[in-house]
């Protein structure tokens, strides 16, 4: 984000106001201090005219990359409920995410999309998506790929946790 916040001649300030966010936040994503959710990305994003993807890109990515847990960046979704992990490096050209929804969360309030086709496997529990109005039931071992740029979002309709991993191609989370 520093990037091309510098590139474009941006201060932290202007920035924030453009994007509708306080320079306070901005400075600490920039600094490592805090994470931005989602709709911040999609904000951010907006502003430079750019994917969410290109937020993430470095250059520098290796051709070879494990991802660990407890390193990995991870992304709020809107209302801080859902919390996903990015399982790629940031090359902008594949996000793979892994989630686990608590019994009774959801990805947003509402149904959203964005242009990209997405699939989801469910780990483990069962998952609900919700996608044109019509609900949909995944359990574990099964998986869900849909055009993304029609309304959707996930649920857990049930009482246990439901882990999954999502691919997403372009990356719009």
């Amino acid at each position: 984000m520093r990037e091309l916040r510098t590139a474009r001649g941006m201060s932290l300030r202007v920035l924030a106001e453009q994007a509708g966010v306080s320079a306070t936040l901005l400075s600490q994503v920039e600094r490592g201090v805090t994470e931005p959710s989602l709709t911040t990305l999609r904000r951010l994003a907006g502003v430079f005219g750019e994917s969410i993807a290109s937020l993430f890109e470095d250059p520098a990515a290796p051709s070879v990359w494990i991802s660990r847990p407890g390193e990995r960046t991870t992304l709020g979704a809107p209302n801080g409920q859902i919390r996903y992990e990015r399982l790629t490096p940031g090359n902008g050209q594949l996000e793979v995410l892994r989630a686990v929804l608590a019994p009774g969360e959801v990805s947003s309030e509402d149904l959203w999309s964005h242009p990209s086709l997405e699939c989801a496997y469910v780990v483990a529990g069962t998952l609900t998506v919700e996608f044109e109005r019509v609900t949909h039931s995944v359990a574990a071992g099964e998986s869900i790929t849909f055009d993304s740029s029609q309304p959707h979002r996930y649920r857990n309709t049930s009482g246990a946790p439901a882990e999954i991993v999502l691919a997403i191609n372009p990356p719009t989370p």
